[in-house]
Protein backbone atom coordinates (compact mmCIF):
# COMPACT_ATOMS: atom_id res chain seq x y z
CA UNK A 1 0.00 0.00 0.00
CA UNK A 2 1.57 3.29 -1.06
CA UNK A 3 1.27 6.58 0.78
CA UNK A 4 -0.72 9.28 -1.00
CA UNK A 5 1.59 12.21 -1.73
CA UNK A 6 1.02 15.55 -0.01
CA UNK A 7 1.76 19.10 -1.04
CA UNK A 8 1.52 21.79 1.62
CA UNK A 9 2.53 25.41 2.18
CA UNK A 10 3.76 26.83 5.48
CA UNK A 11 5.28 30.06 6.77
CA UNK A 12 8.72 29.55 8.21
CA UNK A 13 12.47 29.26 7.81
CA UNK A 14 13.52 26.63 5.28
CA UNK A 15 16.46 25.56 7.45
CA UNK A 16 13.93 24.40 10.06
CA UNK A 17 11.76 22.35 7.66
CA UNK A 18 10.89 18.83 8.83
CA UNK A 19 11.86 17.13 5.59
CA UNK A 20 14.68 14.89 4.40
CA UNK A 21 16.08 17.52 1.99
CA UNK A 22 15.72 21.23 1.29
CA UNK A 23 15.97 23.21 -1.92
CA UNK A 24 18.10 26.31 -2.32
CA UNK A 25 16.88 29.06 -4.65
CA UNK A 26 20.18 29.12 -6.53
CA UNK A 27 21.77 30.97 -9.40
CA UNK A 28 23.45 28.85 -12.02
CA UNK A 29 26.95 29.83 -10.83
CA UNK A 30 25.93 28.24 -7.49
CA UNK A 31 27.46 30.89 -5.24
CA UNK A 32 25.30 31.57 -2.22
CA UNK A 33 24.68 35.26 -1.57
CA UNK A 34 21.55 36.59 0.08
CA UNK A 35 17.98 35.46 0.63
CA UNK A 36 17.32 31.71 0.91
CA UNK A 37 20.86 30.84 -0.20
CA UNK A 38 22.40 33.13 2.41
CA UNK A 39 20.21 31.67 5.16
CA UNK A 40 21.18 28.11 4.20
CA UNK A 41 24.87 29.02 4.08
CA UNK A 42 24.76 30.79 7.46
CA UNK A 43 22.97 27.87 9.14
CA UNK A 44 24.75 25.00 7.37
CA UNK A 45 28.24 26.35 6.83
CA UNK A 46 30.36 27.54 3.94
CA UNK A 47 31.18 23.96 2.96
CA UNK A 48 27.74 23.80 1.29
CA UNK A 49 28.67 26.70 -1.00
CA UNK A 50 32.16 25.31 -1.69
CA UNK A 51 30.72 21.96 -2.74
CA UNK A 52 28.02 23.62 -4.85
CA UNK A 53 30.51 25.83 -6.69
CA UNK A 54 32.69 22.79 -7.39
CA UNK A 55 29.71 21.28 -9.27
CA UNK A 56 28.99 24.34 -11.37
CA UNK A 57 28.29 26.30 -13.26
CA UNK A 58 25.09 24.64 -14.44
CA UNK A 59 22.49 25.80 -16.93
CA UNK A 60 19.57 27.92 -15.75
CA UNK A 61 16.74 25.44 -15.08
CA UNK A 62 19.05 22.70 -13.80
CA UNK A 63 19.84 21.56 -10.25
CA UNK A 64 22.60 19.81 -8.30
CA UNK A 65 22.75 18.19 -4.86
CA UNK A 66 25.31 18.83 -2.14
CA UNK A 67 25.77 17.77 1.43
CA UNK A 68 23.95 19.77 4.09
CA UNK A 69 26.87 20.84 6.26
CA UNK A 70 25.66 21.37 9.85
CA UNK A 71 22.00 21.09 8.80
CA UNK A 72 20.07 17.88 9.58
CA UNK A 73 19.26 17.02 5.96
CA UNK A 74 20.46 14.33 3.59
CA UNK A 75 21.02 16.96 0.93
CA UNK A 76 20.63 20.53 -0.17
CA UNK A 77 19.33 20.68 -3.73
CA UNK A 78 20.48 23.82 -5.54
CA UNK A 79 17.82 24.68 -8.15
CA UNK A 80 18.83 27.45 -10.55
CA UNK A 81 15.76 29.35 -11.71
CA UNK A 82 17.95 32.32 -12.67
CA UNK A 83 21.55 33.19 -13.29
CA UNK A 84 23.92 34.17 -16.07
CA UNK A 85 24.39 32.83 -19.58
CA UNK A 86 26.74 34.20 -22.23
CA UNK A 87 27.63 37.08 -19.90
CA UNK A 88 23.99 38.17 -19.63
CA UNK A 89 21.75 38.06 -16.58
CA UNK A 90 18.88 35.58 -16.99
CA UNK A 91 15.95 36.36 -14.70
CA UNK A 92 13.48 33.83 -13.44
CA UNK A 93 10.65 32.98 -15.84
CA UNK A 94 7.82 30.49 -16.04
CA UNK A 95 10.07 28.13 -18.02
CA UNK A 96 13.11 28.38 -15.72
CA UNK A 97 11.05 28.03 -12.52
CA UNK A 98 9.28 24.94 -13.91
CA UNK A 99 12.53 23.37 -15.15
CA UNK A 100 14.37 24.04 -11.87
CA UNK A 101 11.47 22.62 -9.82
CA UNK A 102 11.35 19.43 -11.91
CA UNK A 103 15.16 19.12 -11.85
CA UNK A 104 15.15 19.33 -8.03
CA UNK A 105 12.38 16.72 -7.79
CA UNK A 106 14.27 14.41 -10.16
CA UNK A 107 17.38 14.61 -8.00
CA UNK A 108 15.34 13.86 -4.87
CA UNK A 109 13.74 10.89 -6.58
CA UNK A 110 17.10 9.56 -7.80
CA UNK A 111 18.47 9.86 -4.25
CA UNK A 112 15.44 8.10 -2.73
CA UNK A 113 14.46 11.22 -0.79
CA UNK A 114 10.82 11.05 0.28
CA UNK A 115 10.22 14.60 1.53
CA UNK A 116 11.56 17.93 0.33
CA UNK A 117 11.04 21.60 1.21
CA UNK A 118 11.09 24.29 -1.47
CA UNK A 119 11.23 28.07 -1.26
CA UNK A 120 9.41 30.13 -3.89
CA UNK A 121 12.00 29.82 -6.68
CA UNK A 122 12.76 33.09 -8.45
CA UNK A 123 10.17 35.11 -6.53
CA UNK A 124 12.68 36.95 -4.34
CA UNK A 125 15.82 38.35 -5.95
CA UNK A 126 14.69 36.86 -9.28
CA UNK A 127 11.69 39.20 -9.36
CA UNK A 128 9.28 36.54 -10.68
CA UNK A 129 5.61 37.14 -9.84
CA UNK A 130 4.68 35.20 -6.68
CA UNK A 131 1.26 34.12 -7.93
CA UNK A 132 2.71 32.79 -11.19
CA UNK A 133 5.55 31.15 -9.24
CA UNK A 134 3.03 29.32 -7.04
CA UNK A 135 1.01 28.18 -10.05
CA UNK A 136 4.07 26.89 -11.92
CA UNK A 137 5.76 25.19 -8.96
CA UNK A 138 2.58 23.54 -7.69
CA UNK A 139 1.69 22.31 -11.19
CA UNK A 140 5.22 20.90 -11.63
CA UNK A 141 5.10 19.16 -8.23
CA UNK A 142 1.56 17.84 -8.81
CA UNK A 143 2.54 16.39 -12.18
CA UNK A 144 5.76 14.90 -10.81
CA UNK A 145 4.06 13.30 -7.80
CA UNK A 146 1.44 11.71 -10.07
CA UNK A 147 4.12 9.47 -11.64
CA UNK A 148 3.88 5.93 -10.22
CA UNK A 149 7.67 5.53 -10.02
CA UNK A 150 8.38 8.48 -7.71
CA UNK A 151 9.73 7.93 -4.20
CA UNK A 152 8.66 11.42 -3.12
CA UNK A 153 5.63 11.49 -0.84
CA UNK A 154 5.81 15.02 0.52
CA UNK A 155 6.53 18.46 -0.95
CA UNK A 156 6.44 21.41 1.44
CA UNK A 157 6.62 24.99 0.22
CA UNK A 158 8.25 27.06 2.97
CA UNK A 159 7.35 30.71 2.53
CA UNK A 160 8.37 33.95 4.20
CA UNK A 161 4.94 35.35 5.12
CA UNK A 162 1.25 34.57 5.38
CA UNK A 163 0.41 36.26 2.07
CA UNK A 164 2.85 34.01 0.22
CA UNK A 165 1.50 30.94 2.04
CA UNK A 166 -2.06 31.82 1.04
CA UNK A 167 -0.96 32.30 -2.57
CA UNK A 168 0.59 28.81 -2.61
CA UNK A 169 -2.41 27.31 -0.77
CA UNK A 170 -4.70 28.64 -3.52
CA UNK A 171 -2.50 27.05 -6.19
CA UNK A 172 -2.43 23.76 -4.24
CA UNK A 173 -6.22 23.71 -3.95
CA UNK A 174 -6.63 24.53 -7.66
CA UNK A 175 -4.13 21.77 -8.46
CA UNK A 176 -6.28 19.19 -6.70
CA UNK A 177 -4.24 18.87 -3.50
CA UNK A 178 -6.29 19.98 -0.51
CA UNK A 179 -4.10 20.67 2.54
Amino acid sequence: MSIAPTITAIVGDIVEARTVAIVNAANNELWMGTGVAGAIKRAGGEEIEREAISKGPIRVGEAVATGAGRLPYRAVIHAAAMGFEDGQSVGASQETVRAATVAALEICNEMGIESVAFPALGAGVGGFDLSKCAEVMVEAATTYLSHPDTHITEVVFVLRNENARQTFDEAITQGGFVP
